[in-house]
């Protein structure tokens, strides 16, 4: 009877155990793999693990009480199936994906913990103290949330050897393409944006590959060459992202682009960046990069970009400012936009384009100006912008339930929600932001939510705020705004949110922002 308990207590070990990894696995993945980042991440989130640490620590709790055997193991098994219940897979926004690289984890902690095991087993089967080794496997699965650092360490040096090998691969695979003109873009935000139209615009007459999607990180952008690159490309645009000095020099490094795009600095991912200054400093690592003779393309109405100043040649693009590129008299609707745009050669041609707002202007001039310098009049473009579709979860249109739905609800930023609530401003009906509000801004973002919270109360009849946490800085704008308590609700998760949204009772049609979706580790 002794041997079968400790049998169904090892059984449940395993699914609870493997649940805690695979869980562990799933925020690491989302902390982007990072050491430093994870641990603060648990430390910072040490409630979410209490029914963990609660059911570990009575498991260790039981195996020191001197009850008998049999009762002993008897609560532990009760303990370990409440344990699997607790540690069963959530729904998540965006679930774990076994790429390579997690399922090599995922066997390095198989081994890990066989070895582990092995020692409960070794002291369980010769002298059948079950006491001893039931506490073994209670350690085991009070400290499995940190197994995935130790599994991310032992692994490290072979990840570091299998991404040297294909970021070699990929800058061998460039090298042999001497004729392919490279473009970086990157930015705080737009940089997505911008190369979405870029590509668009220059199909009127180049063959193009883009890094698609999000692929702005090293083993983005050497997949995407390793994967799709072609000799018979002519372009290739490279999106650049970064969340620490120095992350632009890599990508550079890899690809060497030739050409350059800085849509825009601002306080972005200040928590890893620490400062406004390390930010515009990362962004003209892509200046520095380029070669003598390469175009260098600047948001002319950035005001950091501005301040930041640049030595080299380059060409500007702004919307009503002075640069070399500038949109004017614009007409925006619900519909679209419509817009001329002047050259530096005093060329100009009137644009029309289903996307909304100021700021989709001003990146689709970006785009053009590009486009113009590599040779495609501008009126050959008026085709090509009347094509351009919006950037999925960027301000993308939709109707669900009789509602309007303004979808922006990718990583939200402070021009980010100024633009987002400027489109939705332009709308007729019951104004309804749904938000979490912004994150990554260090020391600045309850400040910069604050404000949000601010310029929303001049724009909307409702506010919906998703996560305690999240909510108190832009509640405080709100109704320091003046905008009544009684029109804000606060919810628990974009699912609750949206239900309270689409219960409403309300006289006009309801148009819903649904502003910023963060992932699970937030």
């Amino acid at each position: 009877m002794t041997l079968y308990l400790f049998f169904l207590c090892f059984t449940a070990f395993c699914f609870a155990y493997a649940l805690a990894l695979i869980d562990s696995l799933h925020f690491f993945q989302l902390n982007s793999y990072r050491f430093d980042t994870h641990c603060k991440w648990l430390r910072q989130n040490l409630g979410r693990f209490l029914p963990h640490n609660m059911l570990a620590v009575l498991l260790l709790i039981d195996t020191l009480i001197s009850f008998n055997i049999r009762a002993k193991l008897a609560i532990a098994l009760c303990l370990l199936i409440i344990a699997v219940f607790v540690e069963r897979p959530k729904q998540a926004k965006k679930p774990l994906v076994y790429t390579a690289r997690v399922k090599r984890m995922l066997v390095t902690a198989t081994i890990l913990t066989l070895a582990a095991c092995g020692i409960p087993a070794a002291i369980y089967l010769p002298q059948q103290h079950e006491t001893v080794a039931l506490f073994a496997l209670a350690a085991l699965y009070a400290v499995s949330p940190c197994v995935v650092l130790l599994c991310n360490l032992v692994n490290k040096p072979v990840e570091l050897s299998i991404n040297r090998y294909y970021t070699n691969d990929a800058k061998r695979i460039l090298r042999a393409c001497p004729n392919l003109k490279i473009i970086g873009i990157t930015g705080s935000y737009g940089k997505t944006s911008v190369k979405y139209f870029l590509n668009t615009l220059l199909r009127a007459r180049y063959n193009v590959l883009m890094t698609p999607e999000s692929f702005n990180t090293p083993m983005g952008v050497v997949k995407t060459v390793r994967g799709s690159l072609k000799a018979t490309h002519e372009f290739f645009i490279c999106e650049m992202g970064a969340k620490w000095v120095g992350d632009i020099r890599e990508l550079c490094r890899i690809v060497h682009p030739q050409h350059g795009v800085i849509t825009s600095i601002g306080p972005q991912h200040l928590e890893t960046f620490k400062s406004l200054d390390n930010v515009k400093k990362t962004k003209f690592e892509l200046a520095d990069a380029l070669p003598e003779g390469g175009m260098l393309f600047l948001n002319g109405d950035d005001e950091n970009i501005r301040a930041h100043g640049c030595d080299r040649p380059h060409f500007t693009y702004s919307v009503g400012g002075d640069a070399d590129y500038v949109a004017s008299d614009l007409s925006a609707s619900a519909r679209g936009t419509t817009f001329t745009v002047t050259a530096p050669d005093g060329e100009s041609e009137t644009f029309s384009t289903r996307l909304l707002g100021r700021h989709n202007v001003l990146n689709i001039t970006g785009a053009i100006a590009v486009s113009h310098q590599f040779g495609i009049p501008l009126h050959a473009l008026k085709g090509q912008v009347r094509k351009l579709e919006g950037v999925s979860h960027r301000l993308e249109l939709s109707e669900k339930n009789g509602a309007t739905i303004i979808d922006d609800a990718y990583n939200a930023n402070p021009s980010g929600t100024k633009a987002a609530l400027e489109v939705l401003s332009l709308f007729d009906g019951c104004k309804v932001l749904v938000t979490p509000g912004m994150v990554e801004l260090g020391e600045k973002q309850d400040e910069l939510n604050k404000q949000f919270g601010a310029d929303a109360a001049a724009v909307c009849d409702y506010v919906v705020l998703v996560g305690r946490r999240q909510a108190e800085p832009i509640e405080a704008g709100l109704l320091e705004a003046g905008f009544s308590p009684k029109k804000i609700f606060i919810a628990d998760t974009i699912q609750q949110a949206l239900t309270h949204v689409y219960a409403m009772s309300t006289e006009k049609q309801k148009v819903i922002l649904l502003e910023n979706d963060l992932p699970d580790n937030y």
